[in-house]
């Protein structure tokens, strides 16, 4: 009998004078409404004491109210920056997040996410490149039913369906100015192939050197994998050059630490006789010595915009879909030579 007296959300309509579905909007901070409308909807539900019944709503949409992230994805630090912008937009909402790591590489990868999806009958997706980046998986999440966003470093979708960051302008931007600094021989540590992140990030480095009217020199450019490990074994590579870098681009924060501690081991000074800039500002940036200049990478904003998106289809198109990076100047990268300053 105590089940039958509990306020149900038509109780809330009808005391508010709404509709069910905005009842739902007001619960789960939909951006559609009027702050009256909303103040009023939130008095109502706060004087009656009610609670939705998340397992009937559930039921009745044949969907939980739940985000799946979906990655494959070797940079910890940057998944965990998603996690906590979406866990910001859903925080007080009915959602919440169901983390999903998988194998790119792995010949059941279709059949991984078309299960996951239909066991936990998720409400939303949001992909992470390089899964992102493809298109029938964001299809597979289509024909499930499933609303789908994802992140990128270019475009890969329409707004509604997007957040992206414009990582080519960022990393010459960053390039070009290690050039005004005076530095002619900027060594490059690429990202792994397959990202469409790693690929933005080069053409950014060769165009910020065409910018300073250098060339690139292959050998002071190599490959990593987002890792610290990939990181250091590619500071080795370029310090050991013929004529080494007097300054180092690497394509993520991870890896950077790596070429920094590769330095170390030689008995260099950072930035006296190497300047490093990293790309993501993350944790890792600004804990290590000296704090490494980074282009930041709105990681964070990308991430409670995209779960703004699944939770709300309905105003998607109205939120932004690109996010600007902006160089993060710290102590890792000074003027060359440095004496000159």
């Amino acid at each position: 009998m105590a089940d039958a007296q509990k306020p149900t959300i038509n109780d809330v309509a009808r005391l508010s004078g709404v509709s069910k579905k905005t009842v739902s909007r007001v619960i789960n901070k939909s951006p559609l409404l009027n702050q009256a409308t909303r103040e009023k909807v939130e008095s109502v539900i706060a004087d009656l004491g009610y609670v939705p019944n998340l397992q009937a709503r559930a039921l009745a949409l044949r969907r939980n109210f739940l985000i799946g992230l979906i990655h494959d994805n070797p940079n910890a630090q940057m998944v965990l920056g998603v996690q906590e912008g979406i866990l910001d937009t859903i925080r007080s909402t009915e959602f919440a997040l169901v983390v999903r790591p998988v194998d790119r590489h792995s010949p059941t990868l279709f059949d991984d996410i078309r299960r996951f999806i239909e066991q936990q009958r998720l409400y939303g997706v949001m992909l992470l490149p390089p899964l992102s980046e493809r298109d029938d998986l964001a299809q597979l999440c289509r024909d499930l039913g499933c609303t789908v966003v994802r992140m990128g470093s270019a475009r890969l979708d329409d707004d509604a369906h997007l957040v992206a960051s414009n990582d080519r302008q960022a990393v010459s931007d960053a390039v070009a100015w290690l050039a005004e600094l005076g530095h002619s021989r900027i060594g490059f540590v690429a990202g792994p192939e397959g990202f469409r992140s790693a690929r933005e990030r080069e053409l950014g480095f060769h165009d910020g050197l065409a910018r300073a009217g250098l060339k690139p020199d292959p050998a002071i450019m190599t490959r990593g994998t987002y890792r610290f490990e990939s990181g250091r074994a590619a500071g080795e590579q370029l310090l050991s050059a013929p004529t080494p870098p007097t300054a180092v681009f690497s394509s993520n924060d991870e890896m950077a630490a790596g070429v920094l501690h590769a330095a170390r081991e030689r008995g260099l000074d950072v930035p006296e006789d190497l300047s490093i800039i990293g790309f993501d500002d993350t944790a890792t940036a600004a804990h290590i010595w000296p704090p490494l200049t980074t282009v930041r990478w709105p990681i964070r904003a990308m991430a409670r915009t995209a779960a703004a998106k699944l939770i709300h289809p309905s105003s998607a198109a109205s939120e932004p879909s690109i996010f600007l990076s902006d160089l993060v100047r710290r102590a890792s990268a000074i003027t060359y030579p440095p004496e000159s300053r």
